[in-house]
């Protein structure tokens, strides 16, 4: 008989792998605890490599199916929610590639690209700054390769530290960490000579 451990008074304090464990012992509201937890950062990493929400939500679908059907071959090599981006990411690369999907926007809020919040709506001449800036940024991004490119995205998702990247990405951590470090600056660089300080 399991142990239901999400009859306790906090499921947060129960760890991903107590919920697996207790899944594949009988207790399918385990797997519907893992779900709420880890959905945010599945939707964001498939929406980091296909930028549109809609096919976000459909590479996330298909990930908990996918994670579902395999979690009895899960051997915890990596942590749960490791295996579990993997997953997401895979899913979405397939799908970034299929002949029948378009990339759309490449759209990337980072902290080295910091937009200004004024109490004030920004000028005309602000407003037509910025866009050429956010245009310029998608382009760019879109022509570095795509050993620059995924780490940087799946690093502005903002679910990932780099030992988790690298371990998607099957790259020692230090490479994912220059990777996005390169994609950076070389972004900075590029961005300059188009005249955007």
């Amino acid at each position: 008989m399991p142990t239901d451990l999400l009859k306790s008074s906090s499921t947060s304090r129960v760890t991903d792998e107590e919920l697996v464990k207790e899944f594949l012992q009988g207790a399918s509201a385990a797997f519907d605890e893992l779900v709420r937890r880890h959905s945010v950062a599945v939707y964001r990493t498939a929406l980091a490599v296909l930028r549109s929400g809609a096919d976000a939500e459909d590479v996330m679908q298909e990930t908990f199916v996918l994670a579902f059907q395999r979690l009895q071959g899960f051997r915890h090599e990596a942590s749960f929610k490791t295996w579990l981006l993997t997953i997401a990411w895979r899913r979405a690369l397939h799908r970034r590639r299929s002949l029948t999907w378009q990339l759309k926007e490449l759209v990337m809020a980072d902290t080295e690209f910091p937009q200004a919040v004024t109490a004030h709506p920004p000028s005309v001449d602000q407003a037509l700054m910025a866009g050429e800036l956010s245009r310029d940024l998608r382009r760019l991004i879109r022509k570095l390769p795509s050993r620059l490119r995924d780490p940087l995205l799946l690093k502005a998702t903002g679910h990932l530290d780099y030992q988790e990247l690298a371990e998607i990405l099957g790259i020692p951590t230090g490479t994912a960490k220059w990777r996005v470090s390169e994609a950076r600056r070389l972004l900075r660089l590029k961005l300059a000579r188009l005249g955007h300080s």
